[in-house]
């Protein structure tokens, strides 16, 4: 803008400029100092500027700014201020050209800790001196100080560069699916509190390395203005743990971003060669206990469907070799009730996409083990899900009422009328009942513990053949995981080295060399789910 335009504009303004002054200062000589400061910071402005449409605007713009300023300046005499940095109490009054060092000097403020925060919003924005911050805070005056003189060297070392932004800020992690290890809560399981992708990717952050609420924000690429409060909702819960320093860590389990196809087959060979001697040296031992069971209901009369079912046991819970190690730290309680493991799978990125599989494996995906029991009535199950099951839904649709409706379906304590619709309705969609109004469930008559004793465990020396597979595949896994988390990677590893998957592969076998026949879409409803009570159906 021209010389004579500005001078114009300057004479039109000074009056109002000067009153302007005369109402923020508290003596006439503050006054005129404040308001040679502004006549002086809006001739140089306009000087600079092409052109401005509201001048009027502009300029009380640049006199709230240059107030602010002034402001900050007279603080000096306290010993304290945030040097070349002034904060301005009104950010609608910005000058244009400064709106993106003030923005970036909020941002930092933003990143100091909660109390420096605090002190400096109070100080610097709402004008407060130290003393009625002190009293505001109840921390000595000295203290204040030192928060501010922190804060200062901070925010000039952190204005100065730029702030970078974590991968998780840039990439998060999203979970594919959920489980755990023990009894969820009213909740739920873990997918109650880290359903939220905020919640996951703080929990995440800490995983491979301790990191203080400021460094989980820097990492998350957000201010911990909006993140403290969440930490403090983790840690309550178990998902966060708190170390020396203010850091934060993690034993939540989060099950390896990276795949070997290579690797994956070479355990799953050690399985089905394991498989092959578990069909000739185990199942006869169990099939040969369970055949002295006669008090069983079987729906459609095939015996070995309860057989199959308690092989299944049997291998998932009798036959691996075991390394004691104490489990206890990963367990989390969560203020709804929960106690257990939280298990995160996420992404997968495979690692050798040149190397060629050479098996063709089916899935070996399996739930459980799922045990439930009524406190009303003498009634208790046992269930895996896998593909030989039709039951959907998991842990959470495997209810303990359902078993209670069962047993009062059977006993005649219920009978289908409008009164009973909904217990009905449930054991229709599970299809625990026929169309014919007949139990579509095994049970046995007797205690689920009575059960499990009867099962037989494998023998010693043929664990030991299995374990020296076990530990090293455990061992080789445990380098995809963080230090606090892989004595739970090896213990899993070798203790369920032979699990529900080795159980997978014996029912294949037995079924595909004819051993047991095909199971009907019937009989799937109640593969690998016993009931036990106290009678059975007439």
């Amino acid at each position: 803008m021209d010389k004579q335009k500005v001078d114009k504009i300057i004479c039109d303004y000074l009056q109002k400029i000067y009153g302007f002054s005369v109402k923020k200062a508290f003596s006439y000589d503050e006054a005129e100092e404040l308001c040679s400061n502004i006549v002086e910071e809006v001739y140089i402005s306009l000087l600079k500027a092409d052109d401005v449409v509201n001048i009027e605007g502009y300029i009380w713009r640049i006199s709230e700014y240059t107030y602010s300023r002034y402001v900050s300046l007279k603080k000096r005499h306290s010993g304290i201020s945030i040097d070349g940095m002034e904060i301005p109490f009104e950010e609608e009054f910005l000058p244009e050209d400064s709106e993106e060092e003030i923005a970036r000097l909020r941002r930092e403020i933003a990143f100091l800790t909660q109390t420096r925060r605090k002190i400096v919003y109070l100080f610097y924005y709402e004008n407060k001196s130290i003393s009625a911050i002190s009293k505001l805070l109840n921390i000595p005056e000295g203290t204040v100080k030192w928060h501010l003189n922190k804060a200062r060297n901070e925010l000039k070392e952190c204005f100065s560069m730029e702030r970078k932004i974590g991968n998780l800020g840039l990439s998060p992690v999203e979970a594919t699916s959920w489980s755990h290890d023990g009894t969820p809560g009213k909740k739920g399981g873990p997918e109650a509190y880290l359903r939220d992708k905020l919640n996951l990717n703080i929990v995440y952050s800490v995983y491979f390395a301790p990191k203080t609420k400021e460094e989980i924000a820097v990492e998350l690429g957000v201010t911990p203005v909006y993140i403290e409060d969440k930490i403090d909702y983790l840690e309550g819960n178990g998902f966060l743990v708190r170390q020396k320093g203010n850091k934060y860590t993690t034993n939540v389990l989060f099950y390896s971003t990276v795949f070997s196809l290579e690797r994956y087959e070479k355990i799953a060979k050690m399985k089905l060669e394991i498989a092959d001697i578990l069909v000739k040296e185990y199942v006869p031992l169990v099939r040969k206990a369970v055949s002295q069971f006669n008090d069983i209901y079987i729906p459609d009369g095939n015996r070995e469907l309860f057989e199959a079912a308690a092989i299944f046991y049997g291998v998932s819970n009798n036959c691996s070799p075991y390394i004691e190690k104490d489990r206890s730290k990963y367990y989390i309680k969560t203020t709804d009730g929960g106690y257990y493991i939280p298990c995160i799978h996420l992404k997968t990125t495979r690692i050798d996409p040149e190397y060629k599989a050479t098996l063709d494996l089916p899935e070996y995906w399996a739930c459980g083990n799922m045990t439930r029991s009524s406190a009303k009535y003498p009634a208790t199950s046992w269930a895996i899900d896998t593909r030989y099951s039709s039951r959907e839904g998991g842990w959470a649709n495997n209810l303990y009422t359902d078993y209670e409706y069962v047993y009062e379906f059977m006993t005649g304590l219920i009978s289908d009328t409008s009164a009973n619709s909904e217990k009905f309705d449930r054991l229709r969609s599970r299809k625990f009942i026929s169309d014919d109004n007949k139990v579509n469930i095994m049970i046995y008559k007797g205690l689920y513990n009575d059960f499990v004793k009867s099962i037989p465990c494998l023998d010693k020396k043929i664990k030991d053949k299995f374990a020296d597979f076990a530990l090293k595949a455990a061992m080789e896994n445990a380098r995809d995981y963080p230090p606090q988390v892989q004595d739970l990677i090896v213990s899993d590893g070798v203790n369920g080295f032979v699990s529900r998957d080795v159980a997978l592969m014996v029912l294949d076998i037995l079924y595909e060399n004819g051993t047991f026949k095909p199971l009907s879409e019937n009989e799937k409803v109640t593969s690998n789910l016993i009931m036990f009570s106290d009678r059975l159906p007439k």
